[in-house]
């Protein structure tokens, strides 16, 4: 299933992915850091999403308490009902 995720917090505004038997797949992530982005996306690709969760969640960026990452996981955990 295909799902779109708005940020908070963090300078990428959108966040797309699909999760296909419980794997993110086709991770795309809209504006900020594009370095940052990119790696993120990548590493996330293939990912069992429970274990993107895990890895992910409260990874803050400087002194901001969240991070694209963090958001990511946001996102996924929302998307399987976590």
């Amino acid at each position: 299933m295909h799902y779109t995720y708005t940020p908070k917090g963090v300078h990428s505004r959108n966040m797309e992915f699909d999760i296909e038997d419980g794997i993110v797949k086709n991770v795309v992530i809209t504006d900020g850091c594009d370095g940052n982005n990119l790696g993120v996306a990548k590493l996330a690709e293939g990912m069992k999403a429970e274990e993107l969760v895990a890895r992910l969640s409260g990874l803050p960026c400087g002194k901001n308490p969240t991070s694209c990452p963090d958001q990511l996981a946001k996102a996924v955990a929302q998307a399987i009902g976590r």
